[in-house]
C-alpha cells in the first residue's frame, strides 16, 4: 500500500472543520500542530510586535495515495482556500516508507475491496 501526506495550513477556527471533512472523505487520522505562524505575499500586520495575524493550524494526513487528491480537494473546498487570500494552503507529498499503519492499513484494504 502506498501513501501520501497531506499537510494544510489552516486558520485555527476551521481546524475542526477540515479534520472532520478529511475523515468524512477517507482520512483515518490526523497530527495537528497548534499555533503555527507563517506569511504570505504580504508581511504579518505588527503592533509593538506582536502578531495581529489570526493563529493557524498544521495538520497532516497520512492517507492512500488513490484518496490523496480527492482529500486534498475536499479539504480546499471546506476551508475555502481559493476563495480569498491568507485563509491557508495544502499540498501533499509522496511518502517513500510509513511503519506503524497495519490497523489503518488493514481497515483501508477492507473498504478498497469492499468498493471494488
Amino acid at each position: 500500500m502506498h501513501f501520501k501526506l497531506i499537510i494544510a495550513f489552516v486558520e485555527d477556527n476551521k481546524t475542526d472543520l477540515v479534520l472532520a471533512t478529511a475523515r468524512k472523505h477517507g482520512a483515518k487520522g490526523a497530527t495537528v500542530i497548534n499555533h503555527a505562524r507563517g506569511e504570505g505575499i504580504k508581511q504579518s500586520k505588527t503592533f509593538f510586535g506582536l502578531t495581529l495575524e489570526n493563529p493557524r493550524d498544521v495538520l497532516m494526513f497520512l492517507v492512500e495515495e488513490h484518496l490523496s487528491r480527492y482529500i486534498l480537494e475536499k479539504i480546499s473546498d471546506a476551508a475555502e482556500f481559493d476563495n480569498k487570500p491568507g485563509t491557508g494552503i495544502a499540498f501533499k507529498i509522496d511518502v517513500e516508507d510509513a511503519i506503524g499503519l497495519l490497523h489503518q492499513a488493514q481497515e483501508l484494504s477492507q473498504e478498497l475491496e469492499d468498493e471494488i
